[in-house]
């Protein structure tokens, strides 16, 4: 095992990081701005920083209390953040989800010589079962239904059983099933069912602007950045 470097098996957090913008992991999306914008109040009920955890965590709670499909889904312990785009392309990966438990949500799995547990992520005593993570700027300069069809469709991946694995599905990929086209098309249709029971205007309508335009309206972007958990080797069984 000498040859592994020591993980800590635990990341916590403090249930500040989901709402205030001075929590721990923290951080603006970019370098704060010149000063020079101005920050309003508005009908997307918020001052200053505009809180990127803060708002999609509440739009997925809400999309899990209105779509059946994701009634099996506590959003308290699914951990929404966001990582910074390493280039300003507008096409790549949007967001990811990210299990923390292996297959069949087992705390443990083989593989190789080793025996690995996933490192754990807890909000104050609240231990995540999935780390949500969105893409910035590139997932919020998307129009307003690839947004949501993206929130649906990383919801979607969450195990049913809600164990803390994936759900898999029948075909070639049993990640999207039959194809990724016919996935989307699905979460689509479901995106169009949550948006047809008129949920609350101000919970999604920050999906209507750019990346540029909450920056320019708040004067600045913030969220929860944090490492993605490792696998930890935690004994040699071969």
């Amino acid at each position: 095992m000498g040859r592994h470097p020591r993980i800590s098996q635990v990341m916590r957090w403090t249930s500040e990081s989901l709402r205030e913008t001075d929590g721990r992991g923290v951080v603006p999306v970019f370098s704060a701005p010149d000063g020079n914008a101005q920050v309003r109040s508005n009908h997307l009920g918020c001052d200053g920083p505009f809180h990127f955890t803060y708002r999609m965590s509440i739009l997925c709670a809400d999309i899990c209390s209105r779509v059946p499909e994701f009634a099996h889904i506590d959003p308290r312990q699914v951990l929404v953040t966001f990582i910074r785009c390493r280039s300003g392309r507008p096409w790549g990966l949007q967001a990811r989800l990210v299990p923390l438990r292996f297959r069949g949500g087992r705390l443990t799995e083989v593989r190789g010589q080793y025996r690995y547990k996933i490192q754990q992520v807890f909000v104050e005593k609240t231990e995540m079962k999935y780390v949500l993570s969105f893409y910035l700027p590139r997932f919020l300069n998307q129009s307003f239904d690839e947004k949501i069809i993206t929130i649906f469709h990383e919801l979607y991946h969450i195990s049913p059983n809600f164990d803390g694995d994936i759900r898999r599905l029948e075909g070639d990929d049993p990640v999207h099933g039959g194809s990724q086209g016919m996935y989307d098309r699905r979460m689509a249709e479901l995106a169009r069912a949550y948006l047809k029971g008129r949920p609350s205007q101000p919970i999604y309508d920050f999906l209507r602007l750019s990346f540029e335009d909450i920056e320019r309206y708040f004067g600045e972007i913030v969220g929860l950045q944090i490492p993605t958990p490792k696998l930890i080797p935690i004994e040699r069984v071969g």
